[in-house]
């Protein structure tokens, strides 16, 4: 698949986007906290017969900082810029971790864009006697670890040599990612009373073995919306895209067919 790669300037703000698929409904996904991954096999099977948009965040990969945005609600209404300035309609709008916590944000703010929802592992709420894991304290090799179900597949990673320029991007994300959720961690305290005002259908999906945010999140997050419908993948951490994508693109494409 032909993946294109380009810069928007929006509200003063240089963004970069990936973008795959011409035709067909548009998908803007938005990533989590350790940004794009390149353009992920997860995002090539999304994009067929669609058109796929993925930013980076301001402050994230290749787009520029973005000094202004404080939180994450600004960055819900970043995005609800983006929508107007590129006049898209009827857009499904999936979102991984950070990027799922940013679509809730954006959904009960302003839906009229919005054909669905889907939230993949969404930071934004807690689940009350299932504490997040607090990624801001481990190691780099625990935090590897903890993010899969499969450690094969962390101690590869593990065994890789990041470029210099990887390492620039890996650090420009965790001081970005630090700055929306260090406090309070990774949620929205405001959030969830707001969270009956998204009647898009939506879709929840989680990993099963998730130790960063814990599969009773996502239990919640089904219990706090009207039009949810929540799925659960075997032997997945909390990258779903990465550690499963096949199954995980699977569980998208039906919902955004569904609702299509």
């Amino acid at each position: 698949m032909h993946v294109t790669s380009s810069d928007l300037i929006v509200q003063r703000t240089r963004l970069r986007i990936q973008g795959a698929g011409t035709d067909g409904p548009t998908v803007l996904y938005l990533h989590g906290a350790g940004g794009l991954h390149g353009f992920p096999s997860f995002l090539s099977q999304i994009a067929q017969g669609r058109r796929l948009l993925a930013p980076d965040h301001p402050g994230f990969g290749l787009s520029d900082d973005g000094e202004w945005i404080a939180d994450v609600p600004d960055l819900a209404m970043f995005y609800l810029d983006l929508l107007d300035q590129l006049d898209l309609r009827d857009v499904h709008l999936v979102g991984h971790s950070l990027g799922g916590w940013i679509g809730a944000e954006l959904v009960v703010r302003n839906a009229s864009r919005i054909k669905s929802l889907t939230l993949i592992s969404a930071a934004g709420i807690r689940a009350k006697g299932h504490p997040m894991g607090d990624i801001f304290i481990w190691a780099p090799d625990e935090e590897v670890r903890n993010l899969y179900s499969d450690q094969a597949m962390a101690e590869r990673i593990l065994s890789e040599t990041p470029t210099p320029e990887q390492l620039d991007i890996m650090l420009k994300n965790r001081f970005a990612f630090t700055k929306l959720a260090w406090q309070p961690r990774g949620f929205n305290p405001s959030l969830e009373k707001w969270l009956h005002r998204i009647k898009v259908p939506t879709a929840v999906i989680w990993g099963r073995d998730d130790k960063v945010l814990p599969h009773a999140i996502g239990q919640r997050w089904g219990d706090l919306l009207p039009h949810a419908r929540v799925s659960t993948i075997e032997a997945c951490g909390h990258l779903p895209p990465l550690e499963k994508p096949d199954e995980t693109a699977r569980l998208v494409n039906a919902h955004l067919n569904e609702v299509r």
